[in-house]
């Protein structure tokens, strides 16, 4: 009977430190994005995009975790004359996650993002045009989504993340940005 209590005790305080362990894990993500400007007087249409970057999670409780990010994101649109305006980004949003069920959370959080490089190409082809000179370098903008945990390591993540900053200096664009990733915990 004793050595029976003693391996119980030893099971769960193995299972209880397996538990402490997966509270934090972290890996990285890719996907795509539909991105595009708004705003007052905006008429521009969707770019197809791309992400890649690293996250972390730490999950506070069974409930909520935190997980901030660092994403290279391809973002920008289209406007009604065909001329395609695009803005790389490493973009770092702190998403707060409420998790609904053990698979499922609700993610929101504040999203900083860095211009790296912006550029415009007018319809039809022909050289690129650097606006380096007429964008914002820094970004503040807020995301609201959903992740849903395929598998322990796996996950597939949609969010739609909305600018609060003008990405011109000389007109009132804001991005916005609809992802679908895949990721990976370790």
């Amino acid at each position: 009977m004793k050595k029976i209590a003693i391996a119980l005790m030893c099971m769960l305080l193995t299972a209880g430190v397996v538990t402490a362990q997966k509270r934090f894990t972290f890996g990285p993500k890719v996907g795509v994005d539909l991105t595009h400007f708004w705003g007052e007087g905006v008429d521009h249409d969707i770019v197809f995009g791309y992400q890649a970057g690293l996250f972390a999670e730490y999950r506070a409780t069974d409930l909520i975790g935190i997980a901030p990010e660092v994403v290279f994101a391809a973002q920008g649109g289209k406007n009604s004359l065909g001329n395609t305006f695009h803005a790389n980004y490493v973009n770092i949003p702190v998403m707060l996650k409420i998790y609904v069920v053990p698979a499922f959370s609700i993610d929101l959080g504040p999203q900083l993002g860095f211009n790296v490089y912006s550029k415009y190409t007018p319809k039809g082809g022909g050289s690129a045009v650097d606006m380096s000179g007429i964008t914002k370098t820094v970004d503040f903008g807020a995301g609201l989504g959903m992740t849903y945990n395929i598998a322990n390591d796996v996950f597939v993540q949609a969010r739609y993340t909305m600018s609060f900053t003008e990405f011109m200096r000389v007109h009132h664009e804001k991005h916005g940005n609809a992802q679908i990733a895949i990721g990976y915990r370790f």
